[in-house]
């Protein structure tokens, strides 16, 4: 009878604490992980905002190899080759299209957890290439989601023929 007692009360334990674990989890997802829009975003003399000393930003204007990635290089004319990065960033999971011109976008990619938001920007440079940075606007490391966010469109890109 004891035995059965002190199982019950292990398993009200384990109980109470899956309930504060969810309860947890949708207070924070409640309240969203959105940080502040950076007033740094957009174009500044024709170039993208450079990236923080944090590993949370890549950026295809970047020099050091800790934010560095290739930008997107074009194999169709530059109209077409917007119009279909604009679709291809609409359809990323979680993406909303904030800001865009005939040579820019801005877009905010949330985290699936915590609703985490990255700030996605293109900058349509010249007719054969499109400038990319991805940045995390909340915490120091994003365990590579940014530079992964990023090759991800690339491949997009790359399978419809659009980039190389």
């Amino acid at each position: 009878m004891n035995k059965m007692m002190e199982k019950s009360n292990a398993e009200r334990f384990h109980a109470r604490q899956v309930r504060f674990f969810l309860l947890a989890v949708c207070t924070m997802s409640l309240f969203s992980c959105t940080g502040t829009r950076p007033t740094t975003l957009g174009l500044v003399h024709s170039h993208l905002a450079r990236c923080p000393d944090s590993p949370n930003c890549v950026s295809s204007e970047a020099t050091d190899p800790k934010h560095a990635i290739l930008p997107f290089e074009l194999v169709v004319p530059s109209e077409e080759a917007w119009r279909l990065a604009r679709l291809a960033v609409s359809s990323l999971a979680r993406t909303q299209i904030i800001t865009e011109t005939d040579n820019y976008l801005h877009a905010e990619c949330r985290s699936a957890l915590f609703g985490f938001v990255d700030d996605l920007e293109l900058h349509l440079m010249t007719d054969s290439v499109i400038s990319v940075r991805s940045a995390s606007r909340l915490g120091y490391s994003d365990m590579g989601v940014n530079r992964r966010r990023i090759e991800h469109l690339r491949l997009k890109l790359a399978e419809q023929g659009i980039i190389r």
